[in-house]
């Protein structure tokens, strides 16, 4: 007798949850558990790694995506609004800049700008601003795209409630257009500060010394020093301690945000406080 549509479902998740309980016991039975906890729980080498790994690892990965999310929002700002400008050249400049950037590899822009413009014109940037340059000038290529997303979904009425009001284009895109966006592209950003906060593991290869060490690099070090994946376990959980808690917040912002539609106010419905 053939099965209902719900009936092979059921079976199509049966079987896979069989599938999977027979790889979890095989796994269990046959990995070498002495060996695992060894490598990977060593309590000896973890414990050595503290303070230290908050003190300086953690804490410098914050600083750095701090710093490049930043500068990457205010130049991703400046780029949407390129992208969406009257004036040909701007749109054509910010859409190559965009697509440049977006093209590239984090790593080579981190290289070229902490590495590469030294090189080139002689000259030393400060570890903290080359950092801020390169995460910021990564982030800001996808954040653009995001910010010309939000502008774009608020309602024209907002404008042309502005505008009889008194208002110019440029103040009422920043003082009505742009306040209304980023509520709408709060979710998204998140997701782009999560993963400028995997980049920034990336500035390891700019060379530091030891206070100057984010979570990668501290966990590399001291791998290389006790022979143990324990140190990278260790960075590994720091890092969760970031991304863990902005992915609940995104999440959350998106159900707040998410399917609420702007309506199209009249003019006396504008914050009357802008146009002063």
């Amino acid at each position: 007798m053939a099965l209902s549509k719900r009936q092979r479902g059921k079976a199509i998740r049966g079987t896979q949850y069989g599938v999977l309980v027979v790889v979890l016991v095989i796994f269990a039975f046959t990995a070498n558990w002495t060996k695992l906890r060894e490598a990977f729980l060593d309590g000896e080498v973890a414990a050595g790694m503290f303070p230290e790994v908050i003190t300086v690892g953690l804490l410098n990965t914050l600083i750095y995506t701090g710093l490049g999310f930043g500068f990457g929002l205010v130049l991703g700002l400046l780029v949407a609004l390129m992208r969406l400008s009257s004036v040909p050249v701007y749109r054509w400049l910010s859409g190559l800049y965009v697509e440049f950037f977006r093209g590239l590899p984090a790593l080579l822009v981190i290289l070229a700008i902490g590495n590469g413009i030294p090189l080139a014109f002689g000259t030393q940037i400060d570890r903290y601003v080359s950092i801020m340059l390169a995460l910021g000038i990564v982030g800001s290529a996808y954040m653009a795209e995001t910010i010309r997303a939000g502008i774009q979904a608020v309602p024209k009425g907002q404008v042309e409630a502005a505008r009889s009001l008194g208002m110019s284009q440029t103040r009422a895109m920043l003082w009505i257009v742009v306040p209304q966006a980023f509520k709408i592209i709060l979710p998204p950003l998140t997701n782009e500060l999560i993963l400028l906060t995997k980049d920034s593991s990336l500035v390891l290869f700019l060379g530091s010394s030891q206070l100057q060490y984010e979570l990668t690099q501290f966990g590399r070090t001291e791998l290389n020093q006790s022979r143990s994946l324990t140190p990278v376990l260790v960075a590994g959980i720091c890092y969760l301690i970031i991304t863990i808690p902005l992915s609940y917040l995104s999440r959350y912002l998106e159900r707040r945000t998410g399917g609420k539609k702007i309506a199209s106010p009249t003019a006396t419905e504008v914050d009357t406080e802008a146009v002063k």
